[in-house]
């Protein structure tokens, strides 16, 4: 595998926020996912559960709930305001004020042509969904109360409303409470506290589904108003409830990190005709509360306090066991927070309210493979810099030289000249930009420190950098229809080329010295999660979703003969069935031959001069290889060398004087600073 020096860095204090809501939407197979500091990630549930886009949260933001029409993303929260997305240039499109007080919960009805929002002042408002905006239409009969939660009838002619102590059915033509369903309160001391009906679901039978916080279940029949049956899930509360698209299936989300699955079936054999809503399986997989559930066509995917997100494929669906049957749990951000200097030995960290530059460590040892060296000097924090205004750090970059810094919010881009000196480190913010830089998706220096690039949408600016000024040179513009923005973006060691991508899956192969497009690399289903340039030969190497890897020459403007071989003969099995994607390639100079990535929980080293492994091939076999003897190492010898020595893994980088920076972030670490669950599982109790 060849040895390294490895900086084994833990210092990078990344910390997720909690998952507060979620909305699938079954056409475009995309869930988005609302998090407590006001951000919204999309996932590409048909890519492998690629996280596609991030849209930065904001101070004043909060997401209580989220809601798909159509194509179009709507969030409300407890700030009073409905704020619908722009997908295309990753910002809230308008928001609007609903002067209802803070709102709980938002839905739209199975048209598509009205959204309804439950309001803290007891108002079920009815907004019309038009082209370009929404717009209010009218107030349904005001109740004394908060409405915390809200579910159309699938004829769009009723809503279900959860309040305090109760469930309101409104008939929407008139703007009618036409039923009053009573929930009972807890059992013993809780019997004083009011019950809050936290979700609550209406189906096409009139059947109503509530949760509550004194953890029950309960199905009503809406024509009576009556109670059917109720379930005691949990001594806590029932948070969320989500239901199947066929309506034969329940799931609820508890505060002690449970789902529970209800399945409308018959309770026996022998009476067939006779069914019921039945409690059919317990699922843990949250330490924490959960918050947001959606039951899509083959999985229960769920979200809460504990910050990752939980794919739990129901195993009925698949007809064998396979890689798409497995449980898959989403924890860190597909994309890079960790930025390297490899000239200089500096890293910067991103936040979401700041960013930390850290000095690397410096060991004078030398040890065996495999030791732990004495440091010299140990890493040091140099700067900490606190964005300006309330929209949180959308992306950021650092030169290779460490003489460089930027960073952008959606509002703007700031660009900062550093100078160190020794110990001392200064930092210069350079007055006054190009117009035209107002926002970025993605930024980057070029290796010699003269440009920025920064990616808007489907464009790229280039700025000319100077120690005097900074100027804009040129807009590059893709040819292609696409209106996805650009997620990556990567340039080469000589200064000529760069490449962007986007979630349309489509590469774009910019020349820098004549600023026009060079090329558009073939079009692969899956969507690119990572990419660099070979620093010798101009190779563009690129790793999608799906994990495939191909090696794309710029200058030719075709496959490689490698690629071309590895498309043929095909990837080992135990590669693709990884479940997290590769975030960064990046490549030894030293040993041209040598291609460098890393997923979350694997470092891998690709030498093209080796055989590819076949599927008989002993993939994972680095330990094996150390037991053989000289002669007999060469037969067993491939070109994916891994390793998974060192723990969940952020970011991977090669210094200028071949050593490795390795910076992890133990999910333990993580777990640690979360708040106390409501209840942890004891030895046997």
């Amino acid at each position: 595998m060849g040895e390294f020096k490895v900086h084994r860095v833990r210092f990078f204090d990344y910390m997720p926020t909690a998952i507060r809501a979620m909305a699938f939407n079954a056409h475009t197979e995309r869930l988005a996912l609302g998090r407590m500091d006001g951000s919204v990630e999309i996932f590409n549930f048909a890519d492998h559960y690629f996280q596609e886009k991030v849209i930065p949260g904001k101070d004043s933001r909060s997401i209580e709930a989220l809601c798909w029409v159509g194509g179009r993303l709507f969030s409300a929260g407890l700030n009073g305001e409905i704020t619908e997305y722009d997908l295309e240039n990753l910002r809230p499109k308008y928001s609007l004020e609903a002067y209802g007080g803070p709102i709980w919960t938002i839905t739209s009805n199975s048209q598509g042509t009205h959204l309804a929002i439950g309001c803290e002042d007891g108002t079920v408002k009815l907004f019309e969904v038009l082209e370009e905006r929404i717009q209010f239409e009218r107030n349904l009969d005001r109740q004394k109360g908060r409405i915390i939660s809200l579910s159309w009838h699938p004829s769009g002619t009723q809503i279900a409303a959860g309040m305090m102590d109760m469930i309101r059915v409104f008939d929407v033509p008139t703007g009618r409470a036409v039923q009053r369903l009573l929930v009972d309160r807890g059992f013993g001391g809780s019997k004083s506290r009011e019950t809050v009906v936290w979700s609550v679901v209406f189906l096409s039978d009139c059947t109503i589904i509530s949760g509550d916080s004194a953890g029950k279940v309960q199905v009503w029949d809406g024509h009576t108003g009556t109670l059917v049956k109720t379930h005691l899930v949990t001594k806590w509360d029932v948070l969320a409830l989500s239901v199947s698209k066929d309506e034969s299936s329940v799931v609820a989300g508890t505060s002690e990190g449970t789902v529970i699955q209800f399945q409308f079936i018959a309770p026996t054999l022998q009476q067939q005709q006779d069914k019921e809503w039945v409690r059919t399986r317990t699922f843990k997989n949250h330490t924490h509360d959960v918050r947001a559930l959606a039951e899509i066509e083959t999985a229960i995917v769920s979200g809460g306090m504990d910050t990752q997100l939980v794919v739990r494929p129901l195993l009925e669906k698949f007809d064998e066991r396979s890689h798409a049957s497995a449980l898959r749990k989403i924890h860190f951000p597909h994309r890079n927070l960790v930025f390297c200097a490899k000239k200089a030995g500096l890293l910067l960290f991103q936040f979401p309210g700041q960013l930390e530059l850290w000095r690397l460590g410096e060991s004078d040892g030398h040890g065996k493979p495999g030791d732990s060296l004495p440091l010299k000097r140990k890493p040091e924090k140099l700067l900490h810099l606190k964005r300006k205004g309330e929209d949180h750090i959308c992306c950021s970059a650092l030169s290779s030289c460490g003489g460089w810094l930027a960073y952008s919010t959606m509002s703007s881009v700031r660009l900062y000249r550093l100078q160190t000196d020794n110990n001392d480190i200064s930092i210069t913010k350079v007055p006054k930009l190009p117009k035209v830089l107002r926002s970025a998706h993605q930024l980057c220096f070029s290796s010699d420190s003269s440009k920025l690039f920064a990616a808007f949408s489907q464009s790229v600016l280039v700025i000319a950098l100077s120690q005097s000024e900074c100027k804009y040179v040129h807009t590059l513009k893709p040819k292609s229809g696409s209106r996805q923005p650009i997620h990556l973006m990567t340039n080469s060691v000589d200064g000529k080329w760069l490449a962007t991508a986007n979630s349309d899956c489509e590469i774009h192969v910019y020349n820098v010295q004549k600023l026009k497009l060079h090329c558009i690399v073939p079009v692969y289903s899956s969507c690119p999660s990572a990419m660099g340039i070979h620093p010798t030969t101009n190779n563009l190497t690129m790793v999608h979703a799906d994990q495939q890897i191909f090696e794309y020459s710029i200058v030719e403007k075709q496959y490689t003969d490698w690629s071309r071989k590895l498309q043929k003969q095909g990837l080992h099995n135990l590669w693709l069935d990884r479940d997290t994607p590769v975030t960064h390639v990046t490549f030894n100079p030293k040993n041209p031959e040598q291609i460098l990535l890393h997923d979350m929980h694997m470092f891998c080293i690709i030498d093209q001069s080796l055989p590819l492994p076949d599927q008989k091939t002993q993939f994972y076999n680095q330990m094996t290889l150390r037991s053989l003897s000289e002669q007999e190492r060469p037969s067993h010898l491939h070109a994916f060398k891994i390793c998974k020595t060192f723990q969940d893994l952020l970011s991977v980088s090669l210094l200028g004087d071949q050593s490795l920076v390795m910076v992890e972030r133990p999910l333990l670490a993580i777990a640690s600073q979360l708040p106390a669950p409501v209840r942890q599982k004891k030895f046997a109790t």
